[in-house]
């Protein structure tokens, strides 16, 4: 009987020797991933706090602190007993490559400190993630923020008092995509506005003028706020029959700012045309 009962407690050593710690931990409770993110695997959630409101400093460009506010996530996650490190390294860079496959844009990235951001903005939202990792855990903390949504509309009548005024207006009903200057479709509006505003003043003739934000190179920007405005000027002539010799293109890039750019919200009245009275 003795016998029998070594045998039985050896051959359990040596079958299951980290059977416990072997299996794989459950979240925590009322846990769940990002809609944005799948997680590593082989990774648990070992901490989860979710907040409708809620403001987090981030790191942003140029290593400067952004506040960010909305709905706010916070996970930690952690490697399941017994399964092979993957490096602080490699997280970092498998949730941003995850992120820039969903257009996702690094803006922060630090060896020393082990830490990423990571921007993206989709369905209406920009959505600001930050990943602290360690060779066998990590923390993401996740703020969506609501795009602000632009309340200044483009109305010929308006324009002209401004421009009769200041002599320059600033037009916000023109869209583009994200370095790129081809006019969105729902820019229409807008550009129906302004042709109105020259068919209803004959003689008025306007320097269309592009603005960005201080993302990216002077030069590059340079470039991007022309071909910008030069196809708000193609698109009133071609499209809107407004005769060339009233309009002249021009780009400035970040050199006029409205608001400080230090913001998403100042970035976002930075990003304009200017109409400016010749």
């Amino acid at each position: 009987m003795k016998s029998t009962i070594i045998k039985t407690l050896l051959l359990f050593l040596f079958i299951s020797p980290n059977a416990v710690s072997q299996t794989p931990q459950k979240d925590v409770k009322g846990s769940k991933d990002h809609p944005l993110l799948t997680r590593m695997p082989e990774f648990w959630i070992s901490e989860y706090k979710e907040a409708e409101f809620e403001s987090y400093k981030f790191i942003g460009a140029g290593a400067k602190a952004v506040v960010v506010e909305g709905h706010k996530y916070f996970f930690i996650y952690r490697l399941n007993s017994g399964q092979p490190e993957p490096g602080e390294l490699k997280i970092r860079r498998n949730v941003q490559d995850a992120l820039k496959k969903i257009g996702g844009k690094v803006v922060h990235d630090e060896n020393f400190n082990r830490v990423s951001t990571i921007i993206v903005q989709k369905d209406n939202k920009e959505t600001w993630i930050e990943v602290r990792s360690a060779n066998n855990s990590y923390r993401l903390t996740i703020v969506e923020r609501e795009i602000m949504e632009q309340v200044i509309t483009a109305d010929a009548e308006a324009m002209g008092n401004d421009i009769n005024s200041t002599g320059h207006v600033s037009v916000y009903g023109i869209y583009f995509d994200s370095g790129k200057s081809e006019i969105k479709p729902e820019s229409d509006s807008a550009l129906v506005q302004i042709s109105l505003l020259l068919k209803n003043n004959s003689t008025l003739k306007l320097y269309v003028v592009g603005h960005t934000d201080n993302v990216g190179s002077i030069d590059s920007n340079m470039k991007l706020s022309k071909d910008r405005a030069d196809a708000v000027v193609n698109s009133l002539t071609v499209k809107y029959s407004i005769s060339p010799d009233r309009l002249k293109a021009y780009g400035v890039a970040s050199l006029s700012p409205v608001a400080s750019n230090d913001t998403e919200e100042g970035k976002a009245k930075n990003r304009r045309v200017e109409l400016v009275k010749q």
